[in-house]
């Protein structure tokens, strides 16, 4: 596979909405998600592509949907382009690999975030306060220690810029104790099975963020799940707590940033092409790795 999409244009189908990365269009009471090649850094979206993003996303999530269906059930109905409506063919080579069609949930306003490891904002939390979004921690730990049990660390859904961490009382307040306490079972539960299962592949899953929904009574997992650009993922032989880790995500695209001085405002430069293929080549990795599979 080789077609590289920075973006689509469906002219025959309504727009629902275009993200960072994703392009969603109506298709009756469905919708249809396309992961484009678009990566996105500091709320950035950059100008070049990352060839195979998007289909690395896609099959990477209906990988673990699989994996997690005796869990919590899914919105997607295919990701095959061969089983889709008859008025999606005429797109079929924009789509192979990279489109789900889905089940058009009512999304919950809070991204469910599970921390195995301390890392990223919540290190930065933990240094000033000893806790992460409120849930309070011993003290003494390193930047990406293991934390002694996985905590629940919610955030509000923002239309632009950083998520916001929340407390799990706020998220309550949002969506209602008892649904707040069954999003937070179903974190941990689909965390710590996907999390057992990486190790034994060579990946540390040091955190997640998961969208959940509603559709006809029932909670559906949604979006893209278990990703390196929903979740950190560390190569296990190299992991060594104390500092920063080397990363199957798209750290490397933020660090080649930072090497630059980027000021982190639109428009971002141009990647090197060294920078993409390296980038490309870890997102192959970690899918090769966990699904013991390439794609073609």
């Amino acid at each position: 596979m080789n077609n590289i999409c920075l973006q689509t244009d469906l002219k025959s189908l309504k727009l629902f909405r275009r993200g960072k990365v994703r392009d969603v269009y109506e298709v009756g009471d469905r919708l249809l998600m396309i992961a484009t090649d678009r990566i996105s850094a500091f709320d950035v979206v950059l100008p070049t592509p990352i060839p195979m993003k998007g289909a690395i996303l896609t099959q990477l999530s209906c990988f673990w949907f699989g994996m997690m269906e005796d869990i919590v059930g899914n919105h997607l109905i295919s990701a095959d382009v061969d089983h889709y409506p008859e008025a999606l063919r005429p797109h079929r080579d924009v789509l192979r690999l990279r489109s789900m069609l889905v089940t058009r949930a009512e999304i919950f306003p809070i991204e469910c975030v599970a921390r195995g490891y301390l890392a990223g904002s919540g290190w930065k939390e933990y240094r000033e306060s000893g806790a992460v979004c409120g849930v309070p921690l011993p003290a003494g730990l390193r930047e990406c220690d293991i934390l002694p049990e996985p905590i629940f660390t919610p955030a509000t859904k923002e239309e632009s810029g950083h998520d916001k961490n929340i407390s799990f009382d706020e998220m309550a307040g949002i969506v209602g104790r008892d649904v707040a306490v069954r999003l937070r079972d179903l974190t941990f539960a689909v965390y710590r099975r996907a999390a057992d299962y990486a190790l034994q592949k060579g990946i540390i899953i040091a955190d997640v963020k998961f969208e959940f929904g509603m559709h006809e009574g029932r909670i559906l997992l949604c979006d893209e799940v278990l990703t390196p650009d929903a979740s950190r993922f560390w190569p296990l032989d190299h992991y060594r707590p104390g500092g920063a880790q080397p990363s199957f995500d798209k750290q490397y695209v933020r660090d080649y940033l930072e090497a630059i001085r980027f000021n982190k405002q639109p428009p971002a430069p141009e990647l090197p092409p060294e920078v993409v293929k390296a980038t490309t080549d870890k997102y192959l990795e970690a899918y090769r790795l966990l699904t013991g599979s390439s794609l073609a």
